[in-house]
């Protein structure tokens, strides 16, 4: 796919580079979910090369029925690039206001605003490529003892909007923040 999405550089950061997952990145989901705190927070976590190209599979999946859009985002390090987040958009249907922004971080990227940067590459390509659709609305949902993610959803446009009960398999309330296209 030759979507490239781009969040440009600040003082602590370079520029990011958001693009579809490829069959190549293997190895880099497997070392991103080596983190107990990705895992922690994270619904089905991979840990096997059989999980990673499950994972991948599932990502090019989305993007062919034109409803879940997953990003890979990276950023240049003096040996080329590394994996710092992934970025989906899910829930997209022509017709429907709204859909969700989810993402992760991997551990080396955390409190550098890599996240917030590449939400909010999405969320604006979101807004731009759907609205045609209607797509009016996103949400970003969280568990309320993840203080970092809403910190993020902040950061990136998303107001916080209401508490959400336990639902499985989520053990915890949660938020959802809402970010309403301009």
């Amino acid at each position: 796919m030759s979507i490239v999405l781009r969040a440009p550089a600040t003082s602590v950061a370079p520029e990011l580079v958001l693009r579809p997952w490829r069959g190549d990145d293997v190895d880099a989901v497997l070392e991103a979910y080596r983190d107990p705190v990705l895992r922690q927070w994270t619904r089905f976590p991979v840990t096997t090369s059989a999980e990673a190209r499950a994972f991948l599979r599932r990502s090019r999946q989305g993007w062919a029925a034109d409803r879940r859009f997953s990003f890979a985002v990276l950023e240049a390090t003096p040996d080329g690039e590394r994996l710092v987040a992934n970025v989906l958009l899910k829930e997209v249907t022509p017709g429907r206001p709204q859909a969700e922004v989810g993402y992760w971080t991997a551990a080396p990227a955390r409190g550098r605003g890599v996240a917030p940067r590449a939400v909010d590459a999405v969320s604006a390509w979101a807004f731009a490529r759907f609205a045609a659709g209607g797509l009016t609305r996103l949400e970003l949902m969280h568990q309320v003892d993840n203080l970092a993610s809403c910190r993020v959803a902040e950061k990136s446009g998303y107001a916080f909007q209401e508490v959400l009960p336990a639902y499985p398999p989520f053990p915890r309330d949660g938020h959802r923040h809402v970010r309403h296209r301009p």
